[in-house]
């Protein structure tokens, strides 16, 4: 019991817990901030890693629309509809089915 009361009685150990309870709980920057702003900037590597390779897969699908006039007529035929003055194109539409 002597003890605990001398430990009690100990200022600098008070003014540690004091200060370590404070830092945890109540300041701006607190153990539940830091964890959210951590699983924050996680997410946002995440989504940059993510942006960084499309931006790098369309770089290189400009390069070779650039470099590759086969390429560039599959891309125009496929995704605006374009054509030759001799040909006709079919566009089928599947319907989706309500369940």
């Amino acid at each position: 019991m002597k003890k605990v009361v001398s430990v009690l009685k100990n200022k600098y150990l008070i003014t540690v817990i004091a200060l370590t309870v404070w830092v945890i709980f109540f300041d701006k920057n607190d153990l539940r901030t830091q964890l959210e702003l951590r699983t924050e900037v996680q997410k946002l590597e995440e989504e940059r890693n993510y942006f960084a390779k499309e931006i790098s897969s369309i770089t290189s699908d400009i390069k070779e629309l650039y470099t590759n006039p086969k390429t560039l007529e599959k891309f125009a035929r496929e995704k605006y509809l374009m054509k030759r003055d001799n040909e006709d194109i079919f566009v089928i539409v599947e319907e989706k089915q309500n369940p």
